[in-house]
């Protein structure tokens, strides 16, 4: 796992931006809407915001001590 909180919320927006990327550029037809790249956009956005959420709670709780 990631050490320090900031680095996990830094992967957390890639995948977050990622998750937002995907669609605009399949909806613009730049990309082929295929399956995988459905899933995948899908995928980054989910794990994107659960990273982030755990990224947060680990830096709200170094912050306390």
């Amino acid at each position: 796992m990631l050490a320090h909180p900031w680095k996990l919320l830094v992967v957390a927006f890639a995948l977050l931006l990622l998750g937002v990327l995907l669609p605009l550029l399949i909806v613009l037809r730049l990309l082929p809407s295929t399956f995988f790249l459905n899933f995948l956009a899908y995928f980054a956005s989910f794990s994107g915001m659960i990273l982030g959420l755990i990224g947060s709670v680990l830096y709200t709780r170094m912050r306390k001590k």
